[in-house]
């Protein structure tokens, strides 16, 4: 198996799955604690809207996607202010914006379907050198912001306004935030697809919350899971010649599964056990 990592594309592959799968988790469970997990979808679609403009422009695509993404990101956060009762509606005016803007800009280009593909559904083939250069830095400097922010994202996480009380920056700490959100989609769309992504910012959090008994505990764990689906797609998407977004939101689906039936059978042998 190990003698398919001489080829360049697969070194490349799995050096940035492998930081995807630390990053998505490391994300989202802050947005699954924050209700805000479905704006992954939101900024999927409105790097979509990147990506056609890079290839249309003929300029590098990874780059325009992550300018649109943080853009919107931003715009994200404002809109959920100017509608504080209804927080949902600034994901799902986004989301509508972006797909729109996506589908006009694709319109005016005929010959690019077979590039969209690969950013659309994964593929392991096309992760470049210039790629993965990004994914490296962009993803210390995220790993790194998370780290020095752990306890006010934490506390935000929680209580926003008591964090705004005891003197943290909420403002300005959720702008960055966003944006770190908007950083690690782009990132990741190379090996597991724009459509895609935002599932395995969900899958293993939601997998780790199951068994886990305190929130440092569920941040490494959805690591742990994230890491599992990501490294085993990519081989497996190798050998079966199917797309790799897919193959790993599968296994990510596979593993929330197993860890709820196997939940489910503790419990009842417990039961039993115990009367």
């Amino acid at each position: 198996m190990l003698e398919i990592l001489q080829y360049g594309f697969m070194q490349r592959a799995l050096l940035a799955g492998i930081v995807a799968g630390a990053l998505c988790p490391l994300i989202g469970i802050f947005l699954v604690l924050r209700r805000m997990s479905l704006i992954g979808d939101s900024l999927s679609h409105i790097a979509l809207s990147g990506i056609a403009a890079g290839i249309l422009m003929n300029i590098y695509p990874v780059g325009t996607a992550l300018l649109f993404s943080v853009g919107a990101a931003l715009a994200i956060e404002r809109l959920r202010k100017a509608y504080a009762q209804y927080a949902e509606l600034a994901i799902a005016i986004l989301l509508s914006a972006g797909i729109g803007t996506a589908v006009v800009l694709i319109s005016f280009a005929r010959g690019m379907n077979i590039d969209l593909f690969s950013y659309l559904f994964g593929s392991i083939a096309t992760v470049l050198e210039e790629d993965l250069i990004l994914i490296f830095l962009l993803g210390i400097w995220i790993l790194l912001s998370v780290k020095f922010l752990y306890k006010e994202l934490f506390y935000i996480a929680f209580d926003e306004e008591a964090a705004r009380l005891a003197g943290i920056p909420v403002k300005w700490i959720n702008r960055y935030f966003i944006i770190l959100v908007a950083m690690t989609i782009t990132l990741s769309m190379r090996v597991i697809g724009i459509l895609l992504v935002s599932s395995l910012i969900v899958l293993p959090v939601a997998t780790s919350l199951q068994i886990s008994k305190n929130f440092k505990q569920a941040t490494l764990l959805s690591v742990f899971f994230a890491e599992i689906a990501v490294i085993s797609g990519i081989f497996i998407s190798y050998y079966l010649e199917i797309a790799s977004g897919g193959t790993i939101v599968l296994l990510s689906v596979i593993l929330m599964l197993f860890v709820l039936i196997g939940k489910g059978f503790l419990k009842r042998l417990r039961r039993t056990v115990y009367g």
